[in-house]
């Protein structure tokens, strides 16, 4: 940081400094050149023509005091436009511009082999001279620009002395200003780099600068959710555990005894058992990765991702994936939708996901040739609910209170194949959607009724 810093600063600093030293040299010569003007104004003030011809009335001993004043050779010139009367020194060089009376020009020349800033101003002659007011006045007074060169070099030093030390003084107070301002960034460095692997502990901000508590409060909320999502993992490595560890037992004690087995009706039975315990496993498998996901997505913030989900579109492909089993345990299906589009503000996979493990649950613990009915409609102007009610055995008011809760199953799916997660799924999904599982008996096919209640986004509705 300081690196750059000093650099810069000291870049902009030499700026400053030169545009400084530029402004002081044009003040000096202002200043220098309004004593041209004075003296060239007592001249003015000083010039009589009552003789019909050029006369200076000011003595010199004016001048020369003006000359000791000046600290430099000091030279006039007072002549006839037309050069027939001169005062003073006469070969004193000119400009070459036409001079608009009573306007004084200034103007840089060399004379007597030395610079001089030399200052001229032409005026009318009052009363004319010979009788011709045609011929003005030309007035000129010019100075020897060493003594003001000199005078100019010594300020502009003492200038840069002072703008120097300045600097200086600037520098060490912002070095040493920053070394104070990151001793807290090293503090906090030395800290994580000393801490293990799994030290997920807040950092403390006690002590810190008010300007690096803010990224310190960042690291902390950083590292919460580090530490939530290691929990989640962990939660399912655990869970992962505790429920494929049985079922793959019991595949073991199958398969050691199909091996043992030499009647093969006895073999076929034991291979129907296993594989009907391998679809369990693979049934669990699916929602507890699917439970992770869900999961997952909270951290990676999907939500952002959001957009305009139509929620008819979504019950139509979910049924075409669903239909195999739907035909095969004959079920009788009605979807039932509003002749207008309802659309929902979501993740379009996460309201499908949620919606397959309702509409899942409901074909699975549906008698064989029993009914499922699909509803989508607009309660009001900002409310839209999925209905879907099944003609299975229902849940009762406890199994309906602890809804959700993961791994476990209501009496009526004790001795069916599930891991108890889909109603946790789709508990975690509405949540993120900020909507609502209502839960309650169906109305319709007197099995369970599951309500989904979301927000409608009135802005892309169509119809």
């Amino acid at each position: 940081m300081l690196w750059l810093l000093v650099p810069a600063l000291l870049l902009t600093m030499l700026t400053a400094l030169g545009i400084s030293n530029k402004d002081l040299r044009r003040q000096i010569t202002v200043a220098y050149d309004r004593s041209l003007v004075g003296a060239l104004n007592s001249l003015n003030h000083n010039i009589s023509t009552q003789s019909g011809g050029l006369s200076l009335e000011q003595p010199y001993t004016l001048l020369e005091f003006y000359q000791l004043t000046a600290n430099a050779d000091v030279f006039f010139k007072i002549a006839a436009e037309d050069g027939l009367s001169v005062i003073g020194n006469a070969d004193l060089p000119m400009p070459d511009m036409a001079l608009t009376s009573g306007k004084a020009y200034f103007f840089d020349t060399n004379y007597l082999g030395a610079p001089v800033r030399s200052v001229v101003m032409a005026r009318e002659a009052d009363p004319p001279l010979y009788g011709d007011k045609s011929v003005r006045i030309i007035i000129q007074v010019a100075e020897g620009i060493g003594d003001r060169e000199s005078f100019i070099e010594r300020m502009l030093w003492r200038s840069v002395g002072r703008d120097l030390l300045l600097i200086m003084v600037v520098m060490i107070i912002v070095i040493v200003g920053i070394i104070f301002a990151v001793r807290p960034l090293e503090r906090l460095r030395h800290e994580m780099r000393s801490r293990t692997i799994n030290d997920l502990r807040p950092v403390s901000t006690e002590g810190m600068p008010k300007e690096v508590k803010p990224l310190v409060n960042a690291i902390n909320s950083h590292m919460q959710r580090y530490t939530d999502q290691a929990e989640r993992q962990r939660q399912f490595l655990d869970d992962a555990s505790h429920q494929l560890k049985t079922p793959l037992a019991v595949l073991k004690t199958q398969i050691d005894y199909a091996l043992r087995e030499s009647d093969p009706q006895e073999v076929r039975e034991v291979l129907q058992s296993m594989n009907d315990g391998v679809d369990r496993a693979i049934r669990m498998t699916s929602q507890m990765l699917a439970l992770a996901r869900v999961r997952d997505s909270l951290d990676n913030q999907v939500w952002r991702d959001s957009a305009d989900v139509d929620m008819g579109a979504l019950v139509d492909d979910l049924v075409r994936d669903l239909w195999p089993l739907i035909r095969e345990r004959r079920i009788d299906l009605e979807v039932i939708r509003p002749d207008t589009v309802l659309y929902v503000r979501g993740v379009a996979w996460l309201l499908q996901e949620a919606l397959r493990n309702v509409l899942d649950n409901a074909i699975r613990y549906c008698p064989r040739e029993g009914a499922v009915a699909i509803e989508l409609r607009r309660v009001n102007d900002t409310t839209v609910e999925v209905v879907i009610e099944d003609s299975g055995p229902g849940m009762s008011q406890e199994d309906q209170q602890k809804a959700g809760i993961r791994f476990r199953r209501g009496k009526a799916g004790k001795h069916l194949p599930g891991a108890g997660l889909g109603l946790a799924i789709v508990n975690t999904i509405v949540q993120m959607h900020q909507a609502q599982m209502v839960l309650g008996p169906a109305e319709k096919l007197r099995g369970l009724r599951v309500c989904l209640v979301f927000t409608l986004n009135l802005g892309t509705q169509a119809g």
